[in-house]
């Protein structure tokens, strides 16, 4: 049995107290959050963000949590982090990889993929701590703060969780395009009554999780 370690909790105040002592120390610190967990299709994605310290210490934030955001305001947002200095990377589990290691495992190996594709893009980058969003997922392969509700109260964090959001509506409006039955592009592979009803019309596509209800009961039904 797997056990399930909580993450902290940490206000707005707190969190800006420990992003401005780390920085005064010359730490690197990065923040992690994932897209895609609960859907029924399509990858969990995972965005790790490295914010420059205009972007980093503003007060009140700049960057809240991306479920709280429009999709406009999401994208705005992703592009300033794309013009202003802010360093990220994405990691990617197929639905192939969900199904195989499960949901949570595939959501650990996202991340190590994010940092290590942030490391890869920019070589010269040291990481000495990564702040990751919720309940602690296990060893990512560096120091690691996992907070619940992150995304909401560190603006690190809250970054991360646009970028990968925005990556993640991206590339189901893409599978909409291949796959023009299921309404990937309004729903984004969550189980909407619009989805569900596709999925008993059409049965599965390439990109849905097998191992996810009732994905699993629509591909294997029962026997009369």
């Amino acid at each position: 049995m797997v056990m399930r370690v909580r993450g902290e909790r940490w206000t707005y105040e707190e969190a800006l107290a420990w992003l401005r002592q780390w920085m005064e120390a010359g730490l690197t610190v990065v923040g992690i959050d994932e897209a895609g967990r609960g859907p029924l299709a399509g990858p969990v994605v995972a965005a790790a963000v490295l914010l420059p310290p205009h972007l980093l210490l503003v007060d009140p934030p700049l960057f809240h949590d991306s479920k709280r955001l429009n999709q406009k305001e999401r994208e705005q947002l992703f592009r300033l982090l794309k013009h202003s200095g802010a360093l990220f990377a994405i990691g990617k589990a197929s639905p192939a990889e969900i199904d195989r290691l499960n949901i949570r495992r595939a959501t650990a190996l996202a991340m190590r993929r994010a940092l290590k594709n942030l490391t890869k893009r920019y070589p010269s980058l040291r990481v000495d701590m990564v702040l990751v969003d919720g309940d602690s997922l296990g060893d990512l392969g560096v120091p690691c703060r996992f907070i619940v509700g992150g995304d909401a109260t560190c603006p690190l964090i809250s970054a991360a969780s646009i970028v990968a959001k925005v990556v993640r509506d991206r590339l189901m409006v893409a599978y909409d395009k291949r796959y023009p039955h299921y309404g990937f592009a309004q729903h984004k592979g969550y189980p909407t009554s619009q989805h569900l009803e596709a999925l008993r019309r059409f049965g599965p596509s390439p990109i849905h999780r097998r191992s996810f209800e009732p994905v699993r009961s629509l591909e294997h039904p029962a026997s009369p």
